[in-house]
């Protein structure tokens, strides 16, 4: 994994800043990687952490004193910050960790009484600047949300994103845009508001059934969302509203209005309009135009979003065979790689996956970028290879690939843990110890009201009893035709209070991860169906929809039960069922093979 950015221009960015903050009285300055949308995945205009700090991942929160200059990220990037940040004098601070500080605690024991901390009111919630501002008021810390200062130091910044806007079809969809608006609005009317303001651009883009490519993996437009029964408005540039897709709009009830007008139309609402807003996903400095009109809540459009209809899961098990297939045609030309001898590289495999995706019918773009780490790379949680320090791919070790896609009917995102060559006991052990908890997950019941939280220790057990762990979460939710990551459900430690319901679809991925050595995460995505109901209420299991091949070289069948090889075996043949009727000849008797049970011996 390469620096990104020379440590040495990190460093005069960073005192270029400082000088900012001395001649302004700011003793501190909070840089939070999102943007105006509070989004994970963001355009190159908000690249703003990476440009102060080269650090390339998707989560992390920067504090740049007068004196020093500290990263927070967690634990899927703690190895590849450790990399990137080298050299810059910024220190890493390792979220999560009961050694590591919050940036709130940092903060307040190390400034002074009077000092003041700043940051982008554009880039922090309403919630989490309330709670700081608390925070720092009890040490006597001032607080301003006020402070541009990325400009001045950003020059040649990129431009905010221009992408077109298109509809996506109903037919693919499920509902159409105003039945999704009147949804909405009668989940606000619970919440003793009118009207609502929507933030997040993946809400936007689901609410409206319109999507674009303004964030790279992400078909979401740059976009703000004003709904009332009267007359709703979309906050966007003009530019990227063709003829069509305004009509599409109008016929909902949806005017289009520039997206940098959207502070002066909140703030030119009448008294008394009653306009919700999520707390936790709209940044302040967008909040404060609306003033008393404001209700304070939360957004319903997560849920809705997150329970796919009918029309959506059928799309899904489409867009899962196609996925499959690629997946089917990528395994075999890496495998022929290394029978042949052939070298080859991570970004080769990346190159590759991308290549037999493209060839699937409804192709959009990845949902993400390719995770391929041999080796030692493999234990970087979200490594992503780059072309000019990417590690050849070898016999000896274990590949890991993590990679999905978004199709016009449906997002994948899977991981595959491959020996490329004979694999040791340990590998084989670990890579089992995973698999027995990525069963326990797949086979779950689990009564309605579920959370993800109270099945996560059913991935961990078989690794917690042999004192191993990983930290990430075990599952997120995943969008249609839409962001990777989503919410409100997840399967971590740390609750996010939402339940499991029929309909969401999850992914199913633990892992375990040695530093130096090798990583292995084996990743599905299942769908919640309704299983029974008995006189003790409604009960939930998972319906594993992903349709690619584990590598039966890694299971040590001495530690499975008779029931998790009979699951492998299931799950296998459902792969083979499912995929062959699109295979050519060669494909389909490298996928039978593949798939035989494991019982049969090579």
């Amino acid at each position: 994994m390469a620096n990104h950015t020379d440590p040495a221009a990190v460093r005069s960015r960073i005192d270029s800043l400082r000088a900012i903050m001395a001649e302004s009285g700011v003793n501190a300055v909070i840089i939070p990687r999102t943007d105006p949308h509070l989004s994970e995945y963001i355009s190159s205009h908000w690249q703003v952490v990476r440009y102060f700090s080269g650090f390339t991942g998707s989560a992390a929160t920067m504090v740049v004193t007068l004196g020093k200059a500290l990263l927070w990220t967690d634990s899927r990037y703690f190895l590849q910050a450790a990399e990137q940040l080298e050299g810059t004098g910024i220190e890493l601070m390792k979220e999560g960790l009961p050694a590591t500080p919050t940036v709130n605690s940092y903060l307040i024991d190390t400034l002074s009484k009077g000092d003041t901390v700043a940051i982008d009111g554009n880039l922090i919630s309403i919630d989490a600047v309330a709670e700081l501002r608390a925070e720092l008021d009890r040490a006597g810390l001032n607080l301003v949300t006020v402070f541009d200062f990325v400009d001045r130091v950003w020059t040649d910044r990129p431009a905010l994103p221009d992408a077109p806007v298109f509809m996506h079809p109903v037919e693919i969809a499920g509902e159409d845009a105003s039945s999704k608006i009147a949804r909405v609005l009668a989940e606000a009317r619970t919440q003793g508001a009118e009207a609502a303001f929507i933030s997040a651009l993946d809400e936007i883009a689901w609410i409206l059934n319109i999507r674009s490519s303004d964030v790279p993996c992400n078909p979401v437009a740059t976009s703000f969302l004003y709904l009332s029964p009267e007359s709703s408005v979309l906050f966007v540039d003009a530019a990227k509203i063709s003829p069509d897709v305004e009509k599409a709009l109008k016929e909902c009830g949806v005017t289009v209005k520039p997206y940098q007008d959207v502070a002066a139309f909140l703030t030119a609402l009448p008294a008394g309009s009653k306009v919700l807003v999520d707390t936790a996903r709209t940044a302040t400095a967008v909040a404060t135009s609306l003033a008393g009109n404001a209700v304070d809540g939360s957004s319903p459009v997560a849920l809705l979003k997150a329970v796919k209809n009918h029309v959506q899961i059928g799309g899904i098990h489409r867009a899962m065979v196609r996925d499959g297939v690629a997946m089917v045609r990528s395994l075999m030309r890496i495998e022929d790689l290394v029978a042949q001898g052939k070298e080859f590289t991570e970004t080769d495999v990346a190159d590759i996956l991308l290549e037999e995706r493209r060839k699937g019918e409804g192709f959009f773009d990845l949902s993400f970028g390719t995770i391929a780490g041999y080796g030692p790379n493999g234990a970087i949680v979200h490594y992503e290879p780059s072309r000019d320090t990417a590690a050849t791919v070898r016999r000896g070790s274990l590949l890991l690939i993590d990679s999905g896609a978004n199709y016009l009917d449906g997002t994948t995102d899977l991981t595959r843990t491959i020996a490329i060559g004979e694999p040791t006991d340990d590998m084989r052990h670990d890579f089992t110890l995973v698999m027995k908890g990525h069963i326990a997950i797949a086979t779950a019941i689990f009564p309605e009201g579920t959370r993800g939280a109270q099945l996560d220790a059913l991935a961990r057990m078989p690794l917690w009893k042999e004192g191993k762990s990983y930290l990430h979460g075990t599952g997120h939710g995943v969008g249609f035709f839409l962001n990777v990551h989503e919410g409100p459900q997840s399967i971590r430690l740390n609750d996010t209070h939402a339940p499991l319901m029929p309909g969401m679809l999850t992914s199913n991925e633990p892992g375990l991860y040695l530093s130096g050595r090798y990583g292995i995460r084996c990743e599905n995505l299942v769908l919640t169906v309704e299983d029974m109901t008995t006189e003790h209420g409604s009960f939930y299991a998972f319906e594993t929809v992903t349709l690619c091949p584990f590598d039966r070289s890694l299971f040590e069948l001495e530690s499975m039960t008779d029931d998790e090889i009979q699951w492998v075996d299931n799950y296998h043949s459902m792969v083979f069922d499912r995929l062959s009727p699109a295979l050519d000849d060669k494909e389909r008797a490298w996928l039978r093979e593949a798939t035989k049970s494991l019982l049969i011996l090579e």
